[in-house]
């Protein structure tokens, strides 16, 4: 009888990402490794990683993804994590300072401590990458039209001749969008879906329609964590804190549920839900967090299920 091969051991492996280079450590050793950021480098180093190799990198817009496409290409393990959640974690930990080789280190060890509790990541579509491109070109043109208006509003006449380029941009960026949602495979059907719930428009839709592509097998509870509107807790021994909430996803996309949000707080269909959340002693953006939250889960299930919005199940008060 052959005797069992002995299990190869897991291999966490922390790569800090920049434009030009991979700063690359393995959780238990202390060397830095600095290979370039290209596709035959990149493959090289791969070939020589063990088996079991776990791959642990930053998201940092799409400098990280030709390297998490090649590792998942190569069967390894990759997860792309969100970068608020490691740099809580090195504060946690007691790291001091903030280097490429420090952040190599830190992200070795903190796949290897968490990655039981992580998704491995999957590769997109070329069509849901293209969606997701453009929604983050949108959100760079909306932090730039909002830095601008904070910093000319004494300037009127300056500030419009600024933002009209700006507005006609993100007019034909908007229109892109509903043609990119649309090609995502069924999602011209999970657009129907989506905007059949009051409140949620093409653009917000089109936003969750990526989030729920990726998450598609995941639980509701962990859609509205990587919408970042989820509570954290912030309570130390007997002294119970206030709840804040995580932020741990894209901030334009919680700043298209706030905005949807209001919306929705005005119709007949969501408004008792709204009203509630205020009687309860809430203030009017708290409120409407909830109501936010109310509507990202709904929608995740009208997309699992294929179905539209029906007012009718929902109870006087708002409950589902």
């Amino acid at each position: 009888m052959k005797a069992n091969s002995p299990v190869e051991p897991m291999s966490f492996i922390g790569v800090d990402v920049a434009s030009t280079h991979l700063d690359v450590a393995e959780h238990g050793q202390s060397g830095v490794r600095r290979i370039a950021n290209d596709d035959s480098s990149i493959r090289r180093w791969l070939a020589g990683l063990p088996r079991m190799a776990v791959l642990a990198m930053e998201a940092t817009g799409r400098y990280h993804l030709r390297l998490a496409e090649l590792a998942h290409e190569r069967g390894l393990r990759v997860y792309v994590l969100n970068p608020r959640d490691v740099r809580h974690y090195a504060r946690a930990v007691g790291q001091r300072g903030k280097t490429d080789r420090l952040d190599a280190l830190m992200l070795a060890r903190y796949i290897d401590h968490e990655h039981g509790q992580l998704h491995a990541w999957q590769p997109s579509t070329a069509q849901l990458q293209r969606l997701q491109e453009l929604l983050r070109r949108r959100a760079t043109l909306v932090r730039h039209t909002t830095a601008l208006r904070q910093g000319l509003q004494d300037q009127p006449a300056l500030l419009q001749a600024v933002l009209q380029p700006l507005k006609t941009a993100v007019a034909g960026l908007d229109k892109q969008i509903a043609q990119a949602a649309a090609a995502v495979p069924d999602g011209a059907q999970a657009l129907q879906h989506i905007t059949s719930v009051p409140g949620l428009g093409l653009l917000s839709a089109a936003a969750l329609l990526a989030l729920f592509t990726r998450l598609r097998s995941a639980g509701a509870d962990t859609v509205v964590a990587f919408t970042g509107l989820d509570p954290r807790p912030m309570d130390s021994g007997n002294r119970r804190g206030r709840r804040c909430l995580s932020k741990r996803g894209p901030a334009e996309l919680r700043r298209l549920l706030f905005n949807a949000a209001m919306s929705a707080a005005r119709t007949s269909s969501w408004r008792a839900l709204y009203e509630r959340e205020r009687a309860k002693g809430l203030p009017s953006t708290a409120a409407l967090i909830v109501l936010a939250r109310k509507l990202v889960r709904v929608a995740f299930s009208l997309f699992k299920n294929r179905s539209d919005f029906d007012p009718a199940r929902l109870g006087a008060n708002g409950r589902a």
